[in-house]
């Protein structure tokens, strides 16, 4: 029986209407995979499979493909693993891609300046520079020609991969509520809000922080099913470039800035060629709690501009901008114990939801689907599916959940909360220069081998 998440709507008269199940053509693997999220997770995994000759079908809850908010970043991993599942991707993204304008800030994440005066003696002012990060590591070599992190607007590189979705791909209108692993053979079945329901080889769960399928995989009353507030919130908004760099000048508006504050920061970076600036302003809740139940709510300016009341003068021109800001609570998934189990996976934010604070969580996404695609083209069997899971799971969970864990830190850095730096300039510094390195410079094809070395010894095992 289908262990189900979320109410079923009866369909007229009882019947069930026809959902389309993914199913194997000629030359194809001989199983098949339901991919339960169409965003950049979703499809970035069937990009993949295709390539791969892996059947597979989007079934999508929302009526159309779409992405919630404005711009997103991709450093030089996540750049590298859009490479690696298939070139495709990555040309897409470069046809929209936006790094910063000034030629010898190509490779800098981000410009750090003080976003408000400081709090002692010191002499601090807004606007005083800290630093810059550069994506780089210490060596150019080590990142090669995805050196440097650009943005996108999420709903236009959505667009650019919805493209390689072949007719017949995706079914949309259809939010998974329930799931049942019919056993050996027979598949894992799907059933849909709408009272349909279909099959597949194996279920691969892409549907986002509040994940049905990941409450199926952990059980629905366990604590790591369901995401928690981090005590963050953010105020987003784009603003006109030209009306930007009027007010800030060209450097600070068309270059990467993060504006570092007392229990909050604002960072500004290019999209859409440069026509475009996004922002995003995050404070720390004073009580810790969210207590509506609403993610995302509206907000006037006045109400944000009565949040940074003390902050300088660049923060505030920034905002002032900004015509309609919605706040966005920020929510991260506690770790979970595996992403899989049978022959249900997850990946993406299902499966590691995390704050923005590092701007990776897109890119970790794709950092999945390029191990996943590529175990699943290595096997032959829909009995061999656990395999390419387990190896999956052994190698993508310790990374994408530090991820996690030091992308809340990140957002206590940035804010002057962190334990033992708090305001200290060099030790802002410091920690700047030597926590992303692990994150940017990571081998990601031999990240890879060591998923096939666990897929082997299984095999070996057998």
């Amino acid at each position: 029986m289908a262990t189900i998440i979320e109410p079923v709507q009866s369909t007229p008269n009882g019947t069930s209407a026809a959902t389309p199940s993914p199913s194997p053509a000629s030359g194809e693997k001989p199983f098949t995979i339901a991919i339960v999220g169409g965003g950049i997770g979703g499809l970035a995994l069937m990009i993949g499979l295709q390539r791969h000759k892996v059947p597979c079908h989007i079934y999508e809850s929302a009526h159309a493909f779409g992405e919630i908010g404005a711009g997103v970043a991709f450093g030089p991993n996540s750049q590298r693993a859009m490479s690696l599942i298939d070139p495709i991707i990555k040309e897409g993204y470069d046809k929209r891609a936006t790094a910063n304008a000034w030629p010898e800030m190509q490779r800098v994440w981000f410009q750090f300046r003080h976003g408000m005066d400081g709090q002692d003696a010191s002499g601090v002012k807004a606007g005083d520079f800290i630093t810059q990060v550069k994506s780089t590591g210490e060596t150019e070599h080590e990142t090669g020609s995805y050196g440097g992190h650009s943005g996108v607007h999420r709903a236009h590189f959505l667009d650019e991969m919805v493209k390689r979705v072949p007719e017949g791909g995706a079914s949309f209108g259809k939010r998974c509520v329930g799931l049942e692993d019919m056993g050996p053979g027979k598949g894992v079945r799907m059933v849909f809000a709408d009272g349909t329901e279909a099959f597949a080889s194996a279920v691969v769960g892409c549907d986002g922080i509040k994940s049905t399928v990941r409450q199926y995989l952990l059980g629905k009353e366990a604590p790591e099913s369901h995401a928690v507030f981090t005590g963050k919130y953010a105020y987003r908004g784009i603003i006109n470039m030209d009306k930007a760099a009027g007010l800030l000048g060209d450097k600070l508006a068309r270059n990467r800035q993060m504006y570092m504050g007392y229990h909050g920061h604002v960072l500004t970076f290019p999209i859409e060629k440069g026509r475009t600036m996004n922002v995003v302003a995050f404070r720390a809740k004073a009580n810790g709690k969210w207590e509506d139940d609403r993610w995302v709510v509206p907000m006037t300016k006045e109400e944000m501009m009565k949040d940074f009341e003390g902050w300088g003068e660049h923060v505030r021109k920034i905002l002032s901008m900004v015509e309609k800001p919605d706040v966005w609570a920020l929510f991260d998934h506690p770790p979970a114990k595996t992403y899989f189990r049978g022959r249900v996976c997850l990946l993406g934010d299902a499966a590691h939801a995390s704050t923005p604070h590092q701007g990776a969580g897109a890119g970790m996404a794709m950092e999945d689907g390029f191990v996943l695609s590529r175990l699943l083209r290595e096997i032959n069997e829909e009995a061999e599916l656990e395999k390419a899971f387990r190896a999956y799971d052994a190698v993508r969970r310790p990374r994408s959940q530090k991820l996690v864990a030091t992308s809340r830190t990140a957002g206590t850095l940035y804010e002057f909360e962190m334990e033992g730096i708090k305001d200290d300039v060099q030790a802002i510094q410091k920690e700047l220069h030597t926590r992303y390195k692990w994150l940017w410079d990571a081998d990601l094809e031999e990240h890879l081998r060591e998923a096939e070395a666990v897929l082997r010894e299984q095999a070996s095992a057998a």
